[in-house]
């Protein structure tokens, strides 16, 4: 279904072109539009749950119009198989639907700012920073074609899986479900970008409840790839393993769990070492989200937060110290893995944005929107998970740099301390200046060696005093995925990739997670 992509973007493209010709006061116009072909397949407790094939699209559409004050105007659409014959008729009405949208925001811009005095100068000319116009075509990696795979032979997997984890002693619940998906995108834009991008996705979810001598276990991971079938099937991902070996790795971890005693918290800061698994987390909330321009601008105060980076304009941490000098972090689409494609769905070629540079902060994640906001160059952080959405700043792929000590040495220097393994439960702040993450595993250390095993512990810090304490970076560099990245209202959900090395600081270690 995804091939019609190519066969269609042609047509598109000069119909855009030709058709806002005719809109007065129609200064840009931008399509984005989205195929999907999604099988998927689920099994419990050794049995199996469901199976079957989704397939639809999606567009949407961005005009910016209006006089002295030109504003945005935004339609999207979800469509059917049966709705392709009359796409060009569906666009039509959309456009129409976002041209008057925006010079309806124009005109109250107008009026606003002239009624309202000081608030007035707030509502800026809206402006899109220059960048290069691309004209592309950018294939998905793959070793075995989702579109190959049926339902039924990804519904065998996972009752395999599922069967595997219900032999084991004190397994109580498992769920596996399991999904291969292609997507196609196009992106159109009246400057002339004509770019047509191809994703395969493929992941593994395993869901299991261990009973033992401390009571039960509950344990949610998953595993997966921007990769085809073999992501599940050959273990091509970046735990190295296949979905069987994966699940049976997940409920002895949950076993041992719900044999291990609870964590108890620490009265004061200690020293931990946590591992590529949890910083993930760490890398995810407390960098990624941060950084990113449209929570700087305070669009996402009222319902999401705002970044401990930058409070406003005069008030910020630009160009200061915010971490060890031990401390590089960055966002990068051309990393492997989830949050890896070339173009955003602004057709800005994305690049690698340095946030923290060896413990000073830089640069945020952006838009063309808030690029000439913030006079900064547009650096292709614009998405939506639906062509039907508005895209928001997200990130891609945000992780710390990789350091140059074997991760060995930094846990055997450490006379008494934890080791934290594998992200589990975040709870952050409102400006995320600090943070609770709980991992999976939380070991003792001592005397530079893994000792007991605990259950429910996590790292308590303030972001910039756990930042500032790291003392030893790892050369164990990891990308790992994020499935579930919520932002925006209405909620969008997004996969992306976060991760790093090993770290090591100082901080409470509290249990409960």
């Amino acid at each position: 279904m995804i091939d019609i992509i190519s066969n269609i973007k042609g047509r598109i493209g000069e119909f855009l072109t030709t058709y806002t010709r005719s809109l007065p006061n129609c200064h840009y116009a931008d399509i984005r539009l989205e195929i999907n072909d999604t099988r998927w397949a689920s099994a419990e407790d050794g049995k199996p749950k469901a199976a079957g094939r989704d397939e639809g699209g999606s567009f949407g559409i961005r005009v910016i119009g209006g006089g002295a004050k030109k504003a945005p105007g935004y339609y999207g659409r979800i469509f059917g198989l049966k709705d392709i014959d009359k796409l060009k008729e569906l666009i039509k009405e959309g456009l129409n639907h976002a041209h008057a949208r925006a010079l309806a925001n124009s005109k109250n811009k107008e009026r606003l700012s002239v009624a309202l005095e000081g608030f007035g100068k707030t509502l800026w000319d809206t402006q899109l920073s220059s960048v290069e116009i691309h004209r592309d075509t950018v294939p998905a990696i793959y070793q075995i074609a989702p579109g190959t795979i049926s339902p039924q032979e990804i519904l065998r997997l996972s009752e395999e899986a599922s069967k595997r984890i219900k032999g084991l002693s004190g397994i109580q619940f498992n769920d596996i479900t399991v999904y291969t998906q292609s997507i196609g995108e196009l992106f159109i834009s009246t400057e002339g970008a004509l770019i047509d991008q191809y994703f395969a996705y493929t992941q593994g979810n395993v869901y299991v409840v261990a009973s033992g001598k401390e009571g039960q276990q509950e344990l949610y991971e998953y595993v997966g790839d921007q990769r085809g079938w073999e992501a599940v099937s050959e273990g091509v991902n970046v735990q190295g393993m296949n979905l069987l070996d994966f699940s049976m790795r997940v409920a002895k971890d949950a076993l041992a769990l719900a044999d291990a005693k609870p964590f108890r918290s620490t009265e004061k800061e200690a020293v931990v070492v946590t591992d590529p698994y949890f910083n993930t987390l760490l890398s995810h909330e407390v960098i990624g989200h941060p950084t990113e321009a449209d929570r700087i601008l305070k669009y996402e105060t009222a319902y999401a937060g705002r970044s401990w980076f930058f409070r406003n304009f005069n008030e910020n941490f630009i160009g200061k110290q915010v971490a060890s000098p031990l401390i590089t972090t960055y966002s990068d689409p051309s990393l492997p893995g989830y949050g890896h494609y070339r173009y955003d769905h602004e057709g800005t070629k994305g690049k690698r944005v340095i946030h923290i540079d060896r413990g000073i902060l830089k640069e945020f994640m952006n838009s063309r929107q808030t690029a000439a906001l913030l006079g900064a160059e547009p650096n292709g952080s614009y998405k939506a998970t639906d062509a039907s959405l508005v895209p928001l700043i997200r990130m891609s792929t945000t992780v710390f740099a990789q350091g140059n000590t074997d991760p060995r040495k930094i846990i055997g220097d450490v006379s008494d301390g934890y080791y934290l393994w594998g992200m589990h439960t975040p709870s952050i702040s409102e400006s995320r200046e600090n943070f609770t993450i709980s991992a999976i595993k939380t070991y003792r250390i001592h005397r530079g060696e893994l000792k007991e095993l605990y259950r429910g512990g996590g790292v308590s810090a303030d972001s910039m005093s756990f930042f500032m304490s790291v003392d030893a970076v790892g050369n164990d560099f990891k990308i790992y995925p994020i499935a579930n990245c919520g932002k925006g209202q209405p909620m969008q959900t997004k996969r992306l990739g976060n991760g790093g090395p090993t770290l090591r600081g100082r901080a409470r270690v509290v249990g409960g997670g």
